[in-house]
């Protein structure tokens, strides 16, 4: 049995760790805040974009090249998001395993760009072997140039190499205990049925021409889907970050708990012990 000392020290110890804890579920919360806004403000921006581009495309029967389908072999780019760091509970696990997933049941070739370390050491520790690129410090750099530029890279990648697929692994935010691994299929862009709805029906005038406003819009609907992405990975990250942390702070605190109370008895035993030494060596002496 540990003497009284050592879970002194363990006590101390535990309340440091929790201290840390705690102020990292407060830094995730305060993340997860403005993680959770951008959410708020992206969601309807792109729903609203996705829906515009389609509409316009449909309605006058127009073309792009990050729409139209490539007549080549199948090849597969997958962009997964992941965390640069731990301590966020299943966050990393869970998309990685999804990733595994969706990678060995695409058929064709398949390459992989990581935004975060853990999805790729988690590929390449189980001895997956693709064509890999990592990409580190996401966090630290999620704002709209920053997805500009990604996605700048992503069609460059779309245009000038024999990819026919690009494909977007994230986690999706519902909430700080709940977030969803999501498969987002980036390019080509897919048109789905044409709606025939009110909306598309009209007769539209123009400025600048249909033409002209779709390279536009596609390109900023391409951002947009990217920079959502990263915000749903981000405020998952956050949200099970912050999950992760208050468990640990739960725990650390219960665990002192338990330790103080082993440690209160040892010293009561210690203490009755002395008095009963006291008493016995004052009764010897007065006999």
């Amino acid at each position: 049995m540990p003497s009284t000392k050592e879970i002194r020290v363990r006590i101390g110890s535990i309340k440091n760790t929790q201290q840390t804890t705690r102020a990292m579920k407060m830094v995730a919360a305060s993340k997860l805040k403005r993680a959770q806004d951008a959410i708020t403000n992206s969601r309807p921006y792109a729903e609203g974009i996705e829906k515009v581009v389609k509409n316009l495309m449909s309605s006058q029967s127009l073309s792009h090249p990050l729409c139209d389908k490539k007549d080549l072999p199948a090849k597969t780019l997958f962009v997964v998001f992941s965390s640069d760091r731990g301590l966020c509970g299943g966050f990393n696990a869970n998309i990685s395993k999804f990733a595994m997933n969706e990678v060995k049941n695409t058929e064709g070739e398949k390459d992989i760009i990581f935004l975060g370390r853990k999805a790729e050491s988690f590929f390449r520790n189980r001895g997956v072997e693709l064509k890999r690129e990592l990409i580190e410090n996401m966090a630290k750099e999620a704002n709209y140039s920053y997805a500009k530029a990604l996605t700048e890279k992503l069609i460059n990648i779309y245009q000038d190499e024999e990819y026919t697929n690009i494909v977007l692994i994230f986690n999706e935010f519902k909430s700080a205990l709940e977030q969803i691994p999501t498969r987002f299929d980036l390019l080509p862009i897919a048109m789905g049925e044409e709606e025939t709805s009110e909306e598309t029906t009209k007769d539209y005038i123009f400025k600048p021409s249909p033409v002209m406003m779709i390279e536009t819009l596609v390109d900023r609907y391409v951002v947009t889907q990217v920079q959502r992405a990263i915000f749903e990975s981000l405020a998952s990250e956050y949200g099970a970050r912050m999950n992760a942390m208050e468990n640990a702070t739960k725990n650390a605190g219960e665990l002192i708990d338990s330790l103080t109370l082993t440690y209160n008895k040892m010293r009561q035993a210690a203490i009755t012990t002395e008095l009963i030494e006291i008493t016995s060596g004052a009764e010897a002496i007065a006999n």
